[in-house]
């Protein structure tokens, strides 16, 4: 596996924050910080695949019914 380094500007409170986190969870900072990342991300791509679902499922439910209200119309 590759790997590559992100890099971002914190306040100093923060980064002695995460820090003291890690220390406490007994994990380096870097673990500590992939491992937020990492659970951050999953939930926005749950949250988007759920928003998506909604909307795919109205636009669903919309197009069967107009159909149904079709089917009196002699066609059927």
């Amino acid at each position: 596996m590759s790997t590559a380094t992100l890099s971002f500007r914190t306040s100093t409170e923060f980064a002695e924050q995460t820090k003291a986190l890690a220390d406490a969870f007994n994990m380096s900072s870097s673990d500590y910080v992939r491992e937020a990342v990492r659970e951050k991300n999953e939930r926005l791509l749950k949250e988007r695949m759920v928003f998506l679902s909604k909307h795919l499922s109205a636009r669903h439910l919309a197009e069967n019914e107009a159909m149904d209200a079709s089917a009196g119309d002699g066609l059927a």
